[in-house]
């Protein structure tokens, strides 16, 4: 010390190595969180941080017909949760969502108009991509 530094600042330098390590830990959890987030794991999407319970499913009548949707824009189970209540609220529909592929299967006891299927999945802020009918009039 020369006499004109202040006494707590005299050796800065050397806390610079383990400020660089805590930035590598800190950096190298959020890599490994993120990537389980777009696994699927994990609570994103307003899920909390334990796996939120299943959607259960829903009974209708006699499938007249049947849809598979590609979606864009799931990320974890809290997302396919939210596309299968969205799907499943329409009357007469009964859906399974799947992550990976980001898929829907839709059954219908009723003529449901494709639009109030896509409007459905759009609202809660998921993307379709296409629609493809299986069955129609079984």
């Amino acid at each position: 010390m020369n006499g004109l530094e202040h006494p707590a600042t005299a050796d800065v330098t050397g806390g610079g190595g383990l400020v660089l390590l805590c930035f590598g830990v800190v950096l190298a959890y959020a890599v490994w969180a993120a990537a389980g987030h777009f696994r699927g794991r994990g609570g994103c999407c307003g899920g909390g941080g334990s796996a939120p319970p299943p959607v259960p499913d829903k009974e209708i009548g006699p499938v007249v017909a049947r849809c598979e949707l590609a979606l864009d824009g799931l990320h974890c189970v809290n997302c396919v949760n939210r596309a299968k209540k969205a799907l499943n609220t329409i009357p007469g529909v009964a859906a399974d969502v799947t992550l990976d592929p980001p898929r829907a299967f839709v059954r219908t006891d009723r003529d449901v108009p494709a639009a109030a299927i896509r409007a459905a999945v759009e609202a809660e802020g998921y993307r379709v991509v296409s629609i493809r009918w299986r069955e129609r009039g079984v």
